[in-house]
């Protein structure tokens, strides 16, 4: 019970459009408290496939889901902007990275991403959580991707940049996820040494017909590949966007179009899933 000893509401000043706002999300963060205390959080997996070859994974994002009082699954856009500055962000994290492990540990031929927040560096259930669930199997280092947004990177540079350092020794490789959708400081992103950069899917969407993301898109695939690292486009929902993409020389595809998150994922298929894809 430890683990959520600390889940209750910090006291701080507050101006009244901040409690305003925390009264609006309140019915959000009880029902994410909720989810956590019961231990009903789970990942969906959604495939990250080659480009040229879009039947052939190259690797899974595992995507946070919370189970809600209803049973319905809730994605993490509709919680996370509530739960991220807390506690309970650093939690879910936490759960997220023991729940990819254990999946790593499953299934040898998995390699899979799993999402972080800058936050929590340094927070020791994380590291704690690391560390034993790389001692499961000496491949699971070498098949782990952890997904930091540019956002969050940017918020606190040179920490996520020793952070870094520190797990690509251990093997570990690093995706920025989100690239284009913040105020990259270039001065930091060219130290950072991300091996993965995912093209934020604003800029992806309609791109075959859309001037100013193909101008767009095509500019944040030739920084990644300057800086040498592999590119993927998100949110890749129709043909013309996937043969546009192709074209335009990125490395791998992700969205509906090549695949929803599943609860039960191909290498378990014959198991039973809350809610199948969501």
């Amino acid at each position: 019970m430890a683990l959520f000893t600390n889940l209750k509401k910090e006291k701080t000043e507050s101006s009244p459009l901040e409690v305003a706002f925390r009264q609006k999300d309140q019915p959000v963060l009880e029902m994410v408290r909720d989810a956590v205390e019961r231990k009903n959080v789970l990942l969906a997996y959604q495939p990250v496939v080659h480009a040229r070859n879009p039947d052939r994974p190259a690797f899974y994002e595992g995507l946070i889901r919370v189970v809600d009082a209803d049973r319905k699954v809730i994605p993490a856009k509709d919680f996370i902007y509530v739960v991220e500055t807390m506690e309970l962000g650093r939690i879910l994290d936490c759960l997220a990275l023991e729940m990819g492990l254990v999946a790593l540990a499953e299934e040898p031929s998995l390699r899979l991403s799993i999402n972080m927040s800058a936050r929590s560096i340094g927070y020791p259930r994380w590291m704690d959580t690391l560390n034993s669930g790389l001692a499961l199997d000496g491949t699971i280092a070498e098949r782990l991707i952890l997904e930091i947004t540019e956002g969050s990177a940017m918020y606190m540079p040179e920490i996520v940049n020793v952070f870094m350092n520190d797990l690509h020794r251990r093997g570990i490789s690093f995706a920025l996820d989100d690239f284009g959708a913040g105020y990259t400081a270039f001065r930091f992103f060219r130290d950072f040494q991300f091996d993965i950069v995912k093209i934020d899917g604003q800029f992806i969407r309609n791109v075959h017909r859309d001037a100013d993301n193909q101008v767009l898109a095509m500019a944040l695939i030739s920084i990644a590949q300057q800086f040498d690292m592999f590119t993927v486009a998100e949110c890749v929902e129709t043909k013309e966007e996937l043969a546009f993409l192709q074209e335009a020389g990125v490395d791998c595809v992700q969205g509906y179009l090549l695949g929803r998150p599943e609860t039960v994922p191909v290498w378990k298929e014959n198991e039973t899933s809350l809610e199948g894809y969501i």
